[in-house]
């Protein structure tokens, strides 16, 4: 029987939360709005037009989106990955798992984030936003990914590190497992339909045999 791993990759896999913070604050900043980083932080994980529009009331995306494109760009040679990020991903695909990226990233961003994971004979294949009308919170992304896996939500994790990822997998019926190292609480994780919780890959791969992944 197939079972699907989907992961989520920005503050999951790849330490990368903290970086589009600042560079959506300069953008931000740049045109003439005020936003505290905190509030930032929290709406990371969104899609960029559902970013600016939760952060600022409406919709103003276009030069906000293009401006946070450039900045966030500049760290594209040097993104970390999170402590065995990519060998939980190989130590899934050994095991059997499809693993599948689900992410807003594309173009060089994804090149530069799977660059960083160096897994990628382990991913079986990457779900984008482009690829569906509406990102996270919404359960597309997350069954696009069970689309190019070809496993059902039933036999499928998807694991992630913001509250929009644990909506958007658990509106997707997907067992969903929550990662602390994007900087969101334990109990936001799990008010948000997280059925456990791990601090980051590290963690989640020394506990595989207790986890919903076992």
């Amino acid at each position: 029987m197939e079972r699907a791993a989907v992961f989520d990759v920005d503050g999951t896999l790849v330490d990368t939360n903290h970086l589009h913070v600042t560079a959506w604050w300069e953008a931000l900043r740049q045109a003439g709005h005020r936003v505290p980083m905190h509030a930032v932080h929290r709406a990371v994980g969104l899609s960029s037009s559902d970013l600016v529009a939760h952060l600022l009331g409406e919709d103003r995306d276009g030069e906000l989106s293009a401006a946070h494109k450039a900045l966030y760009g500049q760290y594209f040679d040097r993104l970390p990955a999170l402590p065995d990020a990519g060998r939980l991903l190989k130590r899934l695909h050994g095991d059997g798992w499809k693993v599948v990226l689900a992410t807003s990233a594309g173009g060089a961003e994804l090149s530069a984030l799977r660059r960083a994971l160096g897994a990628d004979e382990a991913i079986t294949a990457t779900a984008s936003a482009d690829d569906v009308a509406e990102g996270k919170p919404a359960p597309e992304p997350v069954e696009h990914a069970l689309e190019l896996a070809g496993v059902p939500a039933e036999r499928a994790v998807f694991v992630g590190d913001t509250v929009w990822d644990m909506r958007a997998g658990s509106r997707a019926g997907v067992r969903c497992v929550g990662v602390l190292c994007g900087g969101i609480p334990r109990a936001d994780l799990e008010e948000a339909g997280a059925d456990a919780v791990y601090a980051d890959p590290a963690h989640l791969l020394a506990s595989l045999s207790d986890s919903p992944l076992a």
